[in-house]
């Protein structure tokens, strides 16, 4: 079966398997997807506002009668994008690695909502942050967290499907995990991949991110659904996985050299990853690698770093 086309809305992959796509794959835009068998059901993660999931969700419904009572939810990790609409899943169990549920209440939609009415108190940043999240609406929204979390791997079972959950993270956020469907030749990557944009490395170590894109290379499926983007294969993964190489050498080069992260993520050309959506992205991938260099604070400063995306996409 081809790939299904990048347009907004679900999508068969194999029977009781679809990917709930979202173009145009940049900031929030994320996919999701549905597991079934024997009317039994698993959702890989909610979207980033209540109205939005609302539409998957009633796609879904529309598409088998076992959506309407899903079982299982799945978050691949802790961004909102991913669990934001957990709340329009009543009587679900919402299963998690136990990193990712740790770092869920963190930035919390309430956190959000006050940034983007906000946003012009982040000075230049501020247009670029509400151009990002602004077409989302984080108002109203109830955080629910997970009720089970797990380490490593965990085994599931929908209906007469196994279902294997990977946690490979920390990578793009701490607790970043795969759903791997065997029976489905299926696999959700969560924001381990971004197929045709730029991936976004807010934690790292890069080695644990690389290693994630290389399993996911040896694993025997026909279909692979990032998190943002289309859906892919084996050369989604391999493309990402280049990228973060490419990026990781660019900046320890100029890390030995002395340069700021700012200057090295001004510095790097991009060459064949320049037409990637969201290339301004480099400055957070830069900040975190120098940071992994040095040793030094593990946590990020958002503010500076979304000034920084800010100028490089007008560049």
């Amino acid at each position: 079966m081809p790939p299904p086309p990048f347009s907004k809305g679900l999508h068969a992959l194999a029977d009781g398997c679809w990917a709930y796509l979202q173009p145009d794959g940049s900031w929030g835009w994320s996919n999701a997807g549905l597991i079934e068998s024997d009317g039994a059901s698993l959702l890989v993660d909610t979207l980033y506002d209540l109205r939005l999931t609302r539409e998957m969700l009633d796609a879904m419904r529309r598409a088998t009668p076992s959506a309407e009572r899903i079982g299982t939810v799945v978050n691949t990790h802790a961004n909102g994008d991913h669990c934001y609409g957990n709340s329009l899943v009543r009587g679900a169990s919402f299963v998690a690695s136990k990193a990712c549920a740790e770092e869920m209440a963190q930035v919390t939609p309430a956190m959000l909502a006050g940034l983007v009415a906000n946003a012009d108190a982040l000075g230049a940043a501020g247009p670029y942050f509400k151009r990002a999240f602004g077409a989302f609406d984080f108002t109203g929204i109830e955080l629910v967290l997970p009720d089970r979390t797990f380490e490593k791997r965990l085994e599931l079972r929908v209906g007469s499907k196994p279902v294997e959950l990977l946690e490979v993270g920390p990578a793009h956020t701490r607790g970043d995990v795969l759903v791997h469907s065997p029976a489905d030749r299926a696999i959700f990557t969560g924001d381990i991949l971004f197929i045709g944009g730029t991936p976004v490395m807010w934690h790292g170590p890069v080695a644990n991110w690389i290693r994630a894109c290389e399993l996911i290379e040896a694993l025997d499926v026909d279909h692979v659904v990032p998190g943002h983007g289309p859906v892919t294969d084996g050369r989604g993964a391999r493309a990402v996985r280049e990228y973060l190489g490419y990026v990781r050498d660019e900046a320890r080069q100029r890390f030995d050299a002395g340069l700021s992260a700012e200057q090295a993520a001004r510095d790097i050309a991009l060459g064949e990853y320049r037409h990637w959506l969201d290339r301004e992205r480099i400055a957070v991938n830069v900040d975190t690698l120098y940071r992994e260099f040095s040793g030094g604070a593990p946590n990020p400063d958002p503010a500076s770093l979304f000034r920084l995306m800010a100028e490089l996409a007008r560049d």
